[in-house]
């Protein structure tokens, strides 16, 4: 009997050695543009319900991000908010090839304060932003230097004719989660975010979205990091790509082309 009982100890123990490496294979690390922390976070629940494996998200610029993985940083797949971050990585061998796709679309928009007495403006070259602004406030936008939304809205206010009457004016935040909460708070008249950002907020209402041809088109790429192609990460990506997934993006306000 203490044969036995031994023997059944050691195969458990044994089990166990086994299963340890096998469970965290199963752990997938994602680095994803901070305007997908509501829709991602979603579908990366029914995921989780549905498979058993557990999704971590670093969220944020997805220009951090891209440094991050440049440095490296464990992450497995990469949802970028612009093509140019994915560029940047896939120039340097960093992305497993054949990945890559490019699977979100989303719009640019202006949003103030729910409470604010701004109603829906047309945003074209006759908008007098400094009447909105007032005299001290600044606009909210992701840092243009380096965050996608920044760097969309910098091209659209150009192309509006208003870039060198509101450089000076801009509250620079270091993602565009940064820029929505300072118009949140009251910190900023008015703002530059994405449409799925402002739909998420209750504390913000949207003033107007920017035309499409003021910008070059929102395009999500999203892609598997080099080195990390498990079938772990394989299957979580695909999922990404499914159906059931759009179905999610959609509801938050993107577009899946």
């Amino acid at each position: 009997m203490r044969v036995q009982k031994s023997f059944g100890a050691m195969a458990f123990l044994l089990a166990l050695l086994v299963a340890g490496p096998l469970a965290a294979a199963d752990k997938i690390t994602v680095f994803a543009a901070a305007s997908l922390t509501d829709a991602l976070n979603t579908i990366d629940a029914a995921y989780t319900a549905k498979t058993g494996t557990a999704v971590t998200v670093s969220f944020a610029s997805s220009s951090t991000l891209a440094k991050q993985i440049e440095a490296g940083a464990p992450a497995q797949v990469f949802l970028s908010a612009d093509t140019k971050w994915m560029d940047y990585l896939d120039k340097k061998n960093l992305i497993e090839p054949g990945t890559r796709h490019d699977v979100l679309g989303n719009k640019l928009a202006l949003i103030a304060p729910s409470d604010s007495s701004i109603g829906m403006l047309s945003i074209d070259r006759t908008l007098d932003w400094s009447h909105y602004l007032g005299a001290d406030g600044h606009l909210a936008v992701g840092d243009p230097d380096h965050v996608p939304a920044g760097i969309y809205a910098k091209e659209a206010l150009t192309n509006l004719g208003a870039w060198s009457l509101l450089q000076p004016r801009l509250a620079r935040a270091d993602d565009v989660r940064g820029a929505l909460a300072l118009v949140e708070r009251g910190e900023a008249p008015l703002g530059i975010v994405y449409v799925t950002d402002a739909r998420v907020s209750q504390k913000v209402k949207i003033a107007g979205v920017f035309p499409e041809q003021s910008h070059s088109p929102i395009v999500y790429p999203f892609a598997i990091v080099k080195g990390d192609a498990s079938p772990a990460v394989q299957a979580y990506f695909r999922f990404l790509n499914s159906p059931d997934a759009r179905t999610v993006f959609n509801r938050y306000g993107f577009s899946t082309p």
